[in-house]
């Protein structure tokens, strides 16, 4: 009998430990162990240029059967530009300090929220003609040429708890504004630093992305390359190839209306933080503890062709950001759509081949990054 109990006893602890080794194995395959992940293949041309998408060729990645689809629609009116300047607010320089708000929780975006657009006819290129210069000029905080305008600052906010990385983005073309992809590949567990993305893509400044190989959920547009098409209850984000960008909950987002209307990013991560209408959230659709301060790194949009980077640091001599704070940071800076990108030790901004934030831990690796860099040479 007391053999017998040993016996079984002994049976137990063997399948616990081969369960145990099984368990360990699917997750190094499924989320340690890098693997490439098949994708849609789609290229969205750019219906304002002739030639393909521009952008670092590694990055891309595509597989062979790629399928490339007909331009995106061109309205009559050509390069007809919308910005969503609903109270005048585009190229506002500042209206105050940060209220402290608390989330409450649940969605912060409708459906099927009407957002009222007003149409600026004027093309980019002679709107901010005057942030350009006909040749490269660098100093340690600024950045420009014939395509782009770029200016890093460090930020503190009033009581000088929260110190923050500021890129004011300008760019008269916009496949300047590109993604860069770990190893140039697509998939899960590829991960690279930021810095080694920047180099790889000649960037002039880059901030970490939404760590799409962290999850099968939502979509991933780079660089005009459709990857991946899936249903996500998070807010996505597109940059579309007119310089237009928009958040919507990701149970509004359709793939064929993004390709109609020429989507160069998208972005699953979120959440947004402004509303529909450029307003200050105080509802986002996240935990308590993603609401609470943490570092984290951010994009807005003001008009088409204008843009901000943003990363704050935390957890340290910096004490991070709450989504409200974040959200009342982007309304103060002008901003008429913002959003939130994966934060806590990803939170990073490399500007001029260097690290200028203070990441958390020290910083960690990210399957992706955003980044501004040349598309045309100039010496």
């Amino acid at each position: 009998m007391k053999n017998t109990k040993h016996r079984v006893i002994r049976n137990i602890l063997i399948d616990m430990i081969c369960a145990g080794i099984a368990l360990v194995v699917f997750a190094l395959f499924h989320h340690v162990l890098p693997r490439e992940q098949q994708s849609v293949g789609i290229v969205i041309q750019n219906p304002y240029k002739t030639e393909a998408p521009a952008g670092n060729d590694s990055s891309l990645a595509l597989p062979e059967d790629t399928v490339y689809i007909a331009s995106a629609g061109v309205s009559d009116s050509g390069l007809s530009l919308s910005a969503r300047n609903n109270r005048g607010r585009q190229n506002n320089p500042g209206r105050g300090g940060m209220n402290g708000m608390s989330g409450k929780g649940g969605s912060a975006l409708s459906d099927s929220g009407d957002i009222v657009e007003e149409t600026d006819d004027t093309p980019i290129a002679e709107k901010f003609a005057d942030k350009y210069t006909d040749t490269v000029v660098v100093t340690d905080s600024s950045y420009s040429s014939p395509d782009i305008s770029i200016t890093v600052t460090e930020e503190t906010t009033a009581n000088g708890r929260i110190t923050y990385y500021l890129a004011d983005i300008y760019v008269r073309d916009i496949t300047c504004f590109q993604s860069a992809l770990a190893r140039g590949t697509y998939g899960s567990g590829y991960r690279d630093s930021i810095s080694d993305m920047a180099a790889l893509s000649n960037a002039l400044v880059a901030i970490n992305g939404d760590y799409y190989g962290n999850t099968n959920e939502g979509v991933v547009i780079r660089n005009g390359v459709i990857y991946r098409a899936n249903r996500t209850n998070c807010d996505v984000c597109v940059l579309y190839y007119d310089g237009r960008m928009e958040v919507m909950p990701g149970s509004a987002f359709d793939m064929q209306q993004a390709i109609n209307d020429g989507a160069w990013q998208a972005w699953t991560f979120g959440p947004a933080l402004l509303d529909t209408d450029g307003s200050v959230l105080t509802s986002f659709a996240s935990t308590g503890r993603i609401i609470s301060a943490n570092p984290r790194t951010a994009i807005g949009y003001y008009e088409p062709g204008h843009y901000c980077m943003v990363v704050v640091d935390g957890r340290g001599a910096s004490a991070g950001i709450t989504l409200p704070d974040l959200s009342q940071l982007f309304y103060d800076l002008g901003c008429t759509a913002a959003y939130n990108l994966d934060g806590g030790n990803s939170s990073i901004m490399v500007w001029q081949d260097a690290v200028i934030n203070d990441p958390s831990g020290g910083g960690r690796e990210s399957s992706d990054a955003l980044l501004i860099a040349e598309v045309n040479s100039y010496e």
